[in-house]
């Protein structure tokens, strides 16, 4: 018999070999809402070929309250027109969904289309909120639920609205939206989760099995503790969803018999408006667990890791592409520049990932300190549509050539997967032009902790960032000077660098002048002896 199910908990319902038909419900956000003598129909197909001694039938379902006392709504059972069950007073006046079991006769069951009906009594004095049914063959239990969490696992990006009280206290509080997106690629849904913030604020949440609520505690920076709970508002596949949040994206190992083993990608977003988390804690519905404990640089500007190895150049207002002098080569320590025909120009810089930038650096160019940048904005955006401002800067001036000055990000801090550097004015030329930019920010570089599978001991469990940096750092010999305006002077190249790189270039043409004359020797000696 193949997998059987109806799932309520999403909408539209997911569905397994059946079609379903309604009379006198709705559709809830995480059940279907059965009002007084109302039926709810599953048509599925049973394969004439198979024989059937039994079937086991699971109905999720609860009834609503009444007030304060437990609601009231009775229920039949019947298959193919005749009752298996009659009566039937499912558990009422709690929060949590009931998992009804059933043997059904194979008796019951026809070859071809067979028809499960669910039934409200007519004198229902509150609802049934249906929130799935499953059918499988005896012997093949558990069938239906497998394939269903494996369905279900597929829309693995969840927010719910939030609630919190203090202990003791009746009163529930509005909290902030929840995000989140645990994925190791196992097809399971998430059964509890944890975090912690860079803050210090911890919460731990224990969600329903359907994943429409959750309930938990949560304790913020300054110690303060709380009730926490949720109701889930959406649900999708990853990337869907997560356009402007944070995915933590790691290529992982598991250690075991004394060395590491690739194990894959891990995916992570846990976000409830207090900024980036440091540690989260997993459980998934098979009893799997994990811990990652994120390595993150401090949120101080003068402390940040320098993040321009992860960092793209994705558009620019022009370039001099003639002389090789393009926007591309900002972001290497290579001794060219970007030069822009224009007084105003733009460069757009990408990140695979969203990245919170603490503080951007600037390099004059070689000659012409009239085309230097004098005013100019930085904007974040994550869709590449709507750009927020984190920066702007007007009346700034380089000393020297090939100076570099950092300039702390002013806006607020959030992490964007794009950022636009926007030259409104240079000191006089017609032209724009700079040798360097680099990005300082916050990007965990790598997790530790472990990982543990059910009925399994744990085990070592490590990851890197997905966006490592791709380039160098910036030639050695960059030295640092005090800044007496708004950032940190850096000279990107000095003097001697260029020197000495300018040396060796010379003596490599040296040597290839030398080996042109040697081959032209050679050949004239053959010459010679011909």
């Amino acid at each position: 018999m193949l997998a059987t199910f109806a799932d309520f908990s999403a909408v539209p319902a997911r569905v397994s070999n059946c079609v379903t038909r309604y009379e006198q419900c709705r559709a809830a956000s995480s059940h279907l809402v059965m009002g007084a003598g109302a039926s709810a129909a599953l048509d599925f197909e049973v394969d004439g070929a198979e024989t059937i001694v039994e079937a086991t039938l699971h109905v999720t379902a609860l009834v609503s309250k009444l007030g304060r006392s437990p609601g009231y709504a009775p229920v039949d059972l019947a298959v193919n027109g005749k009752v298996l069950v009659s009566g039937l007073t499912v558990p009422g006046g709690g929060d949590l969904p009931q998992d009804n079991v059933f043997a059904v006769p194979g008796g019951l069951l026809l070859p071809g289309t067979n028809t499960l009906e669910i039934r409200t009594a007519a004198d229902a004095r509150s609802d049934l909120w249906l929130y799935r049914v499953m059918l499988d063959s005896v012997y093949e239990r558990g069938r239906s639920e497998r394939a269903l969490a494996a369905r279900a696992a597929h829309d693995t990006v969840f927010t719910y609205t939030t609630e919190r009280r203090a202990p003791f206290t009746s009163s529930w509080e509005p909290g902030p939206r929840l995000l989140f997106h645990v994925d190791r690629g196992e097809e399971s849904l998430p059964a509890q989760l944890g975090w912690r913030g860079a803050d210090g604020a911890e919460s731990a949440i224990s969600f329903q099995s359907n994943m429409s609520d959750f309930h938990g505690h949560h304790r913020a920076a300054d110690g303060a503790l709380a009730e926490f709970r949720g109701r889930i508002t959406g649900r999708w596949a990853f990337p869907e969803g997560t356009e402007e949040a944070q995915v933590y994206r790691f290529r992982t190992e598991e250690g075991w018999g004394g060395s590491w083993h690739g194990s894959g990608e891990l995916r992570l977003l846990v976000d409830d408006g207090s900024g980036p988390v440091e540690r989260v804690t997993w459980r998934d519905q098979r009893g799997n667990s994990g811990v990652a404990g994120l390595r993150i640089a401090p949120g101080d500007a003068q402390a940040a890791p320098d993040v321009t190895g992860a960092a793209s150049v994705l558009d620019a207002s022009g370039e001099f592409k003639a002389a090789g002098e393009i926007a591309d080569n900002l972001l290497y320590a290579s001794g060219s520049k970007w030069l822009a025909g224009a007084r105003q120009a733009w460069v757009e810089f990408g990140f695979d990932t969203p990245v919170v930038l603490t503080s951007y650096t600037l390099a004059s160019a070689n000659d012409f300190p009239d085309r230097d940048p004098r005013d100019w904005f930085l904007y974040g955006s994550s869709d590449g549509d709507s750009w927020t401002q984190l920066d702007a800067r007007a009346g700034e001036e380089f000393a020297r050539r090939f100076q570099a000055r950092t300039f702390r990000v002013t806006g607020d801090a959030a992490p964007f997967t794009r950022y636009r550097l926007d030259i409104t004015g240079n000191r006089g030329a017609d032209e724009i032009q700079l040798s360097g930019v680099r990005f300082a920010g916050i990007a965990p570089a790598d997790f530790s902790g472990y990982y543990q599978r059910y009925n399994e001991g744990p085990i070592g469990y490590r990851g890197t960032a997905l966006n490592a940096p791709r380039i160098p750092a910036p030639a050695a010999g960059a030295v640092d000077e005090a800044d007496h305006g708004a950032g940190t002077d850096a000279v990107l190249a000095t003097e001697a660098g260029q020197a000495a790189r300018l040396a060796a270039e010379l003596d490599q043409a040296a040597r290839s002048l030398a080996e042109a004359a040697r081959s032209m020797d050679k050949m004239a000696a053959w010459v010679r002896d011909r």
